[in-house]
């Protein structure tokens, strides 16, 4: 049984983040809207697998993708951008992160912009295949009531 809601709540946080992003792109924060690409895809990957009912814990990407590939086939470059994304979670927030200087000086306006796309993309394969599971459990319920 999904938990509908439960997927519900994180899905809406990704989405919330994930627009979040024009706001640092427009102000020039890069290495947050980097980073941000990749918490607003961690809460998508975590919103299907906790709608599964399936331990969500972690910030990387690569193995949430991973869990959830038994149930959603990828659909192309879909991993390449959960592989792109995941290197964003630790060098933007770090100061130390960049031997010469602060991690803000290294992110530039064509990266951000491509972290959203990315972002945006994984997050409406999460979606879809959502939304494929919901009306298979909704042909599943409706033949069941129906006794076939």
């Amino acid at each position: 049984m999904f938990d509908w809601d439960e997927y519900d709540r994180w899905m809406d946080q990704a989405k919330y983040t994930l627009s979040s992003i024009r706001a640092d792109i427009d102000y020039g924060s890069y290495s947050w809207a980097c980073f941000k690409a990749h918490q607003a895809v961690e809460y998508a990957l975590k919103a299907f697998l906790r709608g599964a009912g399936k331990s969500a814990f972690g910030h990387d990407l690569r193995e949430l993708f991973n869990e959830i590939k038994e149930y959603c086939q990828a659909e192309e470059n879909i991993e390449e951008y959960v592989l792109l994304l995941s290197k964003y979670y630790i060098p933007p927030r770090y100061p130390d992160a960049f031997p010469g200087g602060a991690p803000y000086k290294f992110y530039t306006l064509q990266e951000a912009k491509e972290a959203f796309s990315k972002a945006s993309k994984i997050i409406d394969w999460v979606s879809k295949c959502v939304e494929r599971l919901r009306k298979t459990s909704e042909r599943t319920c409706n033949s069941t009531e129906r006794g076939y």
